[in-house]
């Protein structure tokens, strides 16, 4: 995070060495470099400063000026049409269409229709031309959401305009020609759906040429503040709300199943109760608390079993994240361990929720 007159921006920071006449190391040289991504200039940008969104975030940029294509992976609710909108501003094609395709929500019998257009007479009520999706995206980007849940009769289609670029409209006899960046992106695993027959082999290698995992908010609770003023803009765009630290405290003992998305809803309906401009815990409706990720019972002897110290220690440390997490030099000094001993527990963290059962 580089901290400039226009506010905070992602960056990525190269340090060569630099070395004498006798070979010693005498400095390094700090080099910026700003990425394509138009990152947190837009209320629909990507947002976060988490060490697994940023790892998330150096691929895509890196992905984004190539016409390589891009597989998003992660639970529902991550933010996987944000990063695909976020690759598309990155590329080259940023001036073309943006054209999302919902592949859940496509039948057997729409998908090819949607996908490739029809001529008139094609079918039973078709009664004039229809241009695809495929045609849409003409010279921007195609981003097929949820692709684990395209039938397993039409992806032999889809790997063919994939391989060759080429389609024809449905009724039509005239080849036409294909050209998009392909974004992908599922909550599905597909390795296992291609072990199972659910998917197919040849396809599966065709779109995972880059893939890149979206972490679920779980991991990233260091986010959850910024995330969460993020969002209102965009939820009550004519208030100036703030979140009260215990508001904030009760989300941050949330696991979020639903992820970004299911914030979103909360913070939605949050606004529209409260009457002032500070949202309160009583304004949220969270049913499936954690009552182990909340320091104030246990601290304060409300439960009644006892917690290891290691767990306990990790329980505060997310809290603390997640009322104090902006500045980690200031965390660390009020905890009253150093910067290093901080980022050491912070890894611990993120490696146990990986390994447990909720992760």
């Amino acid at each position: 995070m580089h901290h400039t007159p226009r506010g905070e921006e992602h960056v990525e920071v190269e340090r060569p060495p630099l070395f004498d006449a006798d070979g010693r190391l005498c400095c390094y040289l700090e080099l910026i470099h700003h990425p394509r991504l138009p990152l947190n200039e837009e209320k629909s940008g990507p947002v976060g400063r988490a060490p697994a969104f940023l790892r998330a975030l150096e691929l895509i940029n890196r992905a984004a000026p190539s016409d390589v294509t891009v597989l998003l992976l992660g639970e529902s609710g991550t933010g996987k049409e944000v990063m695909a909108r976020a690759v598309h501003e990155g590329s080259h094609r940023k001036d073309g269409p943006f054209v999302a395709v919902d592949c859940s929500g496509l039948t057997e019998s729409l998908f090819e229709s949607e996908l490739f257009g029809h001529e008139k007479g094609a079918f039973t009520g078709a009664h004039s031309r229809k241009i695809g999706l495929v045609e849409a995206a003409r010279g921007g980007t195609l981003f097929l959401d949820e692709i684990g849940d395209v039938p397993l009769s039409m992806q032999v289609k889809l790997l063919r305009l994939l391989e060759i670029r080429t389609y024809r409209r449905m009724g039509g006899v005239e080849p036409r020609q294909a050209d998009f960046l392909l974004v992908c992106a599922t909550h599905r695993d597909l390795k296992k759906m291609v072990e199972e027959g659910s998917f197919r082999r040849d396809l599966y290698y065709r779109i995972s040429a880059f893939p890149v995992v979206l972490p679920p908010l779980r991991e990233r609770r260091e986010d959850l503040a910024d995330l969460a003023y993020h969002l209102l803009s965009q939820v009550a765009p004519e208030r100036t709300l703030l979140i009260s630290p215990e508001a904030l405290e009760h989300l941050a003992a949330h696991d979020f199943p639903g992820n970004v998305r299911e914030l979103r809803n909360h913070l939605e309906r949050a606004a529209l109760l409260c009457d002032g401009e500070v949202l309160l815990p009583e304004h949220f409706d969270l049913i499936e608390n954690n009552p182990s990720r909340q320091p104030a019972k246990l601290f304060a002897g409300e439960k009644d079993t006892l917690v290891p110290l290691k767990d306990l220690e990790r329980h505060y440390l997310r809290w603390a994240l997640a009322r104090h997490g902006r500045d980690r030099r200031a965390l660390a000094e009020a905890l009253g361990i150093s910067e290093r001993t901080l980022y050491r527990k912070l890894r611990e963290i993120r490696g146990g929720d990986e390994n447990s059962p909720g992760s």
